[in-house]
């Protein structure tokens, strides 16, 4: 039967340890060695079952059947070799790699909780997979489970009061950060090489920074929604986190149309102004720095930008977002906690006259921002202004806090790669469409790094 919430026996720590140590967990490494066939999918699917809901919590999973997962790596072990592909066997990046799935995406013989107990009693147990699902099987992935959410999605911390809060593998007095919480905590702990997540507000981005991790937000409009649950359709995005930048072009492919119009290589950036950053830990301020100093050295030109004018990002973000999320979830408002419910509530009571208002404002938004890509080609800022959420903290402003980092591109609907700092993450941004160039340029900077690890002998 499948598990919820129930992990398994967690093994010795110096098992763990000879597995990690053995084999890095990043896509590269882990696939290159499958293409060699020195390691097989099931072994992969052993080692990260027997670290899986290792936080302290035990949570990071909502649903999962070992057995399944199991069976899963089995079939991949049927897709047998041949010539060509990203490792030269043949077969698609992801095949055998053990990745993870948000909680809001249906998997055939498991149900969909969307992080709330009523989601998951009255969807039941799904009979067909979502979209996304059907790409990672069809890939050849193995998905070790269904990862935590902060519930409906519709929140920053990985708080959650029906399922547990999400805290950090290793680091129990720390939130992982949401909505995509389970998906930070399953490449923490070491469950999944990968994890599927989604960003409305900045549901990648936020664990990404807090967690040290890379994370990728698509452009608005990739990927399909069928089988996947929304929560407000102008801003949702689907994502990855992820540890290695280097990774990011190979996971992009995922949600990738079959046509791209190919992007030449980037000559500029803008860093965003100091004087946007007042609320920053300075410790992140000089992580954004780092990181500016880090693309001048791929060559890139660096100017500045004022977004004085984003003042008023939040709000139009928030009552959009709670106008759509109303609709999606109506006739349930009184199912979920107050904060939620409130602004559900909230939501209802916007009038139409108000909507057509606010997404005319979007629109000259977007306008603006189109004009800053223009002239700069890719803007970079922090994407959280704190490095750390503690664990049973006051979190009522932080929601505001962090969405006044995040919201700028939720509105324009951009791609975002989220840079691990030596403090917190920048997010990397680009405009609609030019996904996979930015992804590049990210990776690009994840080799220079190990390069210069290298060479300082760390």
């Amino acid at each position: 039967m499948p598990t919820l919430l129930v992990p398994n026996p967690l093994p010795a720590i110096s098992t763990y340890n000879r597995c990690m140590t053995a084999l890095p967990w990043t896509l590269r490494s882990l696939r290159a060695a499958l293409a060699r066939g020195s390691v097989q999918p099931h072994e992969l699917a052993e080692q990260a079952l027997a670290v899986a809901n290792r936080n302290a919590g035990r949570n990071t999973y909502l649903w999962r059947d070992p057995a399944w997962t199991m069976a899963e790596a089995a079939h991949a072990e049927t897709i047998l070799p041949s010539e060509g592909g990203p490792f030269g066997d043949g077969r698609e990046a992801l095949w055998g790699l053990p990745i993870s799935v948000k909680d809001c995406f249906d998997l055939a013989g498991a149900p969909t909780s969307c992080g709330v107990h009523f989601y998951r009693d009255l969807n039941r147990i799904a009979t067909r997979d979502s979209w996304l699902v059907e790409r990672l099987r069809a890939a050849g992935a193995v998905i070790t489970g269904k990862t935590h959410l902060h519930p409906l999605a519709y929140g920053i911390t990985g708080e959650n009061p029906e399922f547990g809060d999400c805290v950090q593998p290793g680091n129990a007095g720390a939130l992982t950060g949401g909505s995509s919480s389970g998906a930070a905590a399953s490449i923490l702990e070491g469950s999944a090489v990968a994890a599927i997540g989604t960003d409305t507000g900045g549901s990648v981005r936020a664990p990404a920074s807090l967690c040290g991790l890379a994370g990728y937000r698509a452009s608005l409009g990739r990927g399909d929604w069928r089988g996947g649950a929304h929560l407000a359709q102008s801003f949702d995005t689907m994502g990855w986190l992820f540890r290695d930048l280097e990774d990011g072009p190979l996971l992009g492919q995922l949600f990738a149309p079959a046509h791209v119009e190919p992007h030449g290589p980037f000559t500029r950036f803008a860093v965003i102004v100091d004087g946007f950053l007042h609320d920053c830990d300075p410790e992140i301020v000089d992580s954004l720095h780092g990181a500016a100093a880090e693309l001048e050295s791929l060559g890139l030109r660096k100017f500045e930008f004022d977004p004085t004018w984003w003042a008023g990002s939040f709000e139009i973000f928030a009552p959009i977002q709670a106008w759509e999320a109303a609709r999606i979830h109506a006739g349930h408002h009184d199912e979920f906690q107050p904060s939620i419910r409130e602004r559900l509530e909230w939501g209802s009571r916007i009038t139409e006259a108000e909507i057509l208002a606010l997404r005319q404002r979007h629109a000259d938004f977007n306008a603006r921002v189109d004009e800053l890509f223009a002239a700069h080609e890719l803007l970079l800022m922090p994407a959280t202004p704190v490095s750390r959420l503690a664990v049973g903290a006051d979190h009522s402003q932080t929601r505001a806090r962090l969405l006044r980092y995040t919201t700028p591109f939720s509105l324009a609907g951009v791609p975002v790669v989220t840079i691990p700092g030596k403090c917190g993450g920048m997010q990397l941004a680009a405009a609609r469409g030019n996904d996979e160039a930015l992804l590049e340029l990210a990776a690009r900077l994840g080799a220079r790094r190990k390069i210069a690890a290298g060479a300082s002998g760390a």
